[in-house]
């Protein structure tokens, strides 16, 4: 089994031409129809605009790009994306730009507490999922029988170490109690896989790397210019690809070795094709950390405080985590440490391409 990943190096100048040529490279149009309908599955990690943290506006607007002239029909897009505890999809539509990209070319933002939920009997082999849901695993409804589009950008995570394109359909495929799953992550990404096997006609990933996100990721991260955007339609086989650009070994990531062992994509270094520009040279060194919120969290799920994981976090108790989250993130981390990380990003040219999608 091999797998093949498509890689480029951009500039905010060239991105969207850039984007065009990656996509083309990867023979997207090979993998996902123009007669089918296609789920562009957005990544909201912050309400707020965060550099690295979301799907880039240029992301956004590169695809739909390429999609529309390439014969794709709006009608058979849907952006989508899902809300958490800590998340609102409408108002983190706005504030990482997306709405104008999307009015543009004629599509609708669908946020997927809105739309129909239903309760799908899955016959693969899922590792932790029934487990977690024993009362039956809730998807929307819309997601059976149509293409998924993957969005993420290239960052770290507390939880899973980097994350990615399979990471993504983490945002889609549960519901906002999906946060149970934290304490199994790589099971549950496996999971994923399978999930996504039953469901979709075909998955394409497109994995932006202009600026990345280092350290404590989803959120509190360290803004770095990576000027790489990659696609493959091998979720797992782009995460290894990316994973390798971190600075990690991909086989030494559990869920990507998991998936890798299952058959599900593609992990090993040596049964991945990169085609388009040269990056066997490129290491960016990434050292994943924990957020405090994170921090936090892994004490009560698999640390010292798990006698209170039913009390804290299975409850009616459960208000104080999105509360004690929000608080963390919204209003002491985000003004003062990521205010001043944002100012250093907006004097780069890539922050000034954001400005130019409207201002911060």
């Amino acid at each position: 089994m091999r797998a093949t990943v498509a890689v480029l190096r951009t500039s905010p100048r060239t991105v969207l031409e850039d984007y065009a040529r990656l996509l083309r490279l990867a023979d997207y149009d090979q993998v996902l129809s123009r007669n089918g309908e296609t789920l562009l599955k957005l990544n909201l990690s912050w309400t707020k605009y965060f550099p690295a943290c979301s799907t880039q506006p240029w992301q956004l607007e590169g695809i739909l790009k390429v999609l529309i002239e390439d014969g794709f029909q709006p009608e058979r897009l849907h952006a989508v994306e899902n809300k958490t505890v800590v998340t609102n999809p409408r108002k983190g539509a706005v504030a990482n730009r997306w709405m104008p990209i999307l009015e543009r070319f004629g599509l609708p933002f669908i946020p997927l507490p809105e739309v129909e939920w239903i309760t799908y009997n899955f016959k693969s082999p899922l590792l932790k999922l029934n487990a977690i849901f024993p009362e039956g695993i809730e998807i929307p409804k819309m997601y059976v029988g149509k293409s998924v589009f993957q969005l993420p950008t290239l960052k770290t995570h507390g939880h899973s170490q980097t994350t990615g394109a399979v990471k993504n359909a983490f945002g889609g495929l549960l519901k906002e109690v999906r946060h149970y799953a934290h304490e199994f992550i790589h099971e549950v990404m496996v999971d994923l896989m399978y999930m996504q096997r039953e469901l979709h006609p075909a998955v394409f990933a497109v994995t932006d790397g202009t600026v990345m996100g280092d350290g404590a990721g989803p959120r509190t991260m360290i803004p770095r210019i990576g000027n790489l955007i990659l696609a493959s339609a091998d979720s797992v086989a782009i995460d290894a690809v990316a994973a390798r650009l971190m600075g990690y070994d991909p086989l030494a990531i559990p869920y990507l070795s998991m998936c890798h062992d299952r058959g599900l994509g593609v992990a090993h270094p040596r049964e991945i094709e990169v085609v388009g520009d040269d990056i066997s040279g490129v290491n960016f060194h990434f050292q994943t950390r924990r957020s405090l919120v994170i921090w936090g969290d892994q004490l009560i799920r698999r640390g010292p405080l798990r006698p209170l994981k039913k009390l804290l976090l299975h409850s009616p108790l459960v208000v104080w985590a999105p509360f004690a989250s929000n608080v963390y993130h919204d209003w002491l981390w985000y003004p003062t440490i990521g205010r001043r990380r944002i100012r250093q990003f907006v004097a780069t040219e890539w922050g000034q391409l954001f400005k130019q999608y409207s201002t911060l």
